[in-house]
């Protein structure tokens, strides 16, 4: 039985032990994909969503002319493919950056998870709404920021996700994104992405030893950030308390 990382959902509201074993409980048996490989293709007929149990991997969109838009960077813990739940066929590709642990759930076994613990249902709900208020942000600095702001708010964001899980800590974090993969992600070229990484290198912002990528100030980077922090509600009093659905 995977062991999926409860980190998303605890930042809602405290699981009871029930909740914590079924979501726990509902991938298939975990497999391994290798670095460079293939999750799930866009078009391929959507049957589930995956568990990122370990690991990173993108979500990215093929364009017509052959580019590619890596819409999400997805780390240890996250929840994959679900914007594509509304459709017959994917709408993104998951490819793992790194070595990764992932389990598959099948449509129709989250159903019967929600349905088995009806308090997850609005847990679910806003874990969706934090995902979304990231992509908001995201479209909101490609759409109006120069390259260094964009910059910016990734190392921000991975950052301070990467804090949640434990593997972030005083600015350092591994970053296991090649110039290319940040390029498709910030809609940079990778000669830009270089560019600008060696300008924040020079500002004393950051600093690089390999993967290892160390935020030399953090507060100073938050006031470059072309949107601000967000700090997510925990425990929203609308929701039910345990036990009482």
């Amino acid at each position: 039985m995977p062991n999926y990382p409860l980190t998303r959902f605890h930042e809602q509201a405290s699981l009871t032990q029930a909740e914590a074993e079924a979501l726990r409980g509902m991938g298939d048996p975990e497999i391994v994909v290798r670095r460079g490989g293939t999750i799930r293709r866009e078009r391929d007929p959507v049957q589930a969503i995956y568990l990122l149990l370990e690991g990173w991997a993108t979500a990215a969109i093929r364009l017509p002319a052959g580019q590619r838009q890596i819409v999400k960077i997805h780390i240890t813990g996250d929840m994959m493919g679900t914007p594509s739940m509304v459709l017959d066929t994917a709408a993104d590709t998951l490819a793992a950056v790194t070595e990764c642990r992932v389990a598959a759930v099948p449509l129709e076994r989250l159903r019967d998870v929600l349905i088995a613990s009806p308090r997850l249902g609005p847990l679910l709900l806003m874990s969706v709404q934090v995902e979304r208020l990231a992509l908001m942000d995201s479209v909101a600095a490609m759409g109006k920021s120069s390259a260094r702001e964009r910059m910016v708010r990734l190392l921000l964001d991975l950052h301070d996700r990467l804090a949640k899980i434990g593997a972030a800590e005083e600015g350092r974090f591994d970053m296991p994104l090649t110039q290319e993969l940040l390029g498709d992600v910030l809609g940079l070229t990778a000669v830009h992405v270089n560019r600008t990484m060696r300008l924040l290198e020079r500002e004393g912002l950051i600093a690089r030893h390999g993967q290892r990528v160390v935020l030399g100030n953090i507060e100073a980077l938050r006031k470059l950030s072309p949107v601000p922090p967000r700090r997510i509600r925990f425990d929203p009093a609308w929701l039910p308390a345990p036990g009482a659905m």
